[in-house]
């Protein structure tokens, strides 16, 4: 059965007290379930949040990004390890949220390229990281769904072709795709061919305006996404991932320089789209 989820960046990238009224009310509108980036917050706040959410009948899933100073995928073995080390970090905290999903493009360090195309050794390298992650995660009963961005964004994968090309690399089960209909809508030629090709793999699903706002309100074709999730028989999240400049740092960070849509406008009308959706196509 799909689960919806949403991502609580549209407020704040922090873990912390302060979500708990946000958190009640994604609960009060039906939502199944919370995302949350996992950063260099007060560790003690991972617990204090995930038991919220326990205790309200919140589920939770996490997403995380990697710097240039633990790049997966950079020549010097040192800082592959620490990428690694920084990953195990990310988990422990994601499992004391009580997180089902550890999602984002970890494969490689987030806005970090190279003047050239990826090569077989920056996939080789990405590789090895991601299967001693998805080992370690397996044992914390968290899935690895590495996400494709766009080409703005990152060097690594940008389409599930790559993505796909390189999970096969890392071949571990417990290392699954991740598909996000706002990368997807600048990088795939065609969404529903996308997610087919991916399909075998598919771990985890954000649902995503091409602008980053409301999920109905831009040219993202969300009848034919969710025909063909049916098609492919998908039964896991399907999370909404919209952007804001409610937190200035974390948007500064992500080149978000205007608000597309207020927080709860994505929340409410998301949650109606994909209500609707689900129904429509009989999922």
């Amino acid at each position: 059965m799909n689960k919806i989820g949403f991502n609580v960046l549209a407020w704040s990238a922090e873990v912390s007290e302060n979500l708990f009224p946000i958190l009640d009310r994604l609960k009060e509108i039906g939502y199944d379930g919370a995302e949350f980036f996992v950063g260099p917050w007060e560790e003690k706040a991972f617990k204090l949040v995930g038991n919220h959410c326990a205790d309200i009948g919140l589920q939770v899933t996490t997403v995380t990004v990697m710097g240039p100073d633990e790049n997966p995928i950079s020549p010097d073995a040192a800082v592959r390890n620490k990428a690694k080390q920084k990953l195990k970090w990310i988990l422990d905290r994601s499992a004391e949220l009580g997180s089902q999903v550890l999602c984002g493009p970890y494969h490689s360090a987030f806005a970090t390229f190279e003047e050239r195309a990826p090569v077989e050794v920056d996939y080789d390298r990405s590789a090895e990281v991601l299967h001693a992650t998805a080992e370690y995660a397996e044992s914390l009963g968290i899935l690895c769904t590495p996400e494709a961005l766009n080409r703005f964004e990152c060097f690594l994968c940008n389409t599930m072709e790559q993505l796909d090309y390189l999970l096969a690399k890392v071949n571990h089960p417990n290392a699954k795709a991740m598909f996000d209909t706002h990368h997807a809508n600048m990088e795939e030629k065609k969404m529903d061919q996308a997610i087919e090709f991916i399909a075998p793999k598919l771990g985890h699903f954000h649902i995503s305006e091409n602008d980053r706002g409301t999920p109905g309100s831009g040219h993202v074709d969300f009848d034919q996404t969710f025909s063909t999730l049916k098609k492919i028989g998908y039964q896991g999240w399907l999370t909404i991932e919209g952007f804001t400049r409610n937190d200035p740092a974390f948007a500064n960070s992500i080149g978000v320089w205007r608000n597309f849509s207020e927080p709860w406008d994505m929340a409410e009308k998301g949650y109606e789209l994909i209500k609707s959706q689900l129904e429509k196509h009989r999922i």
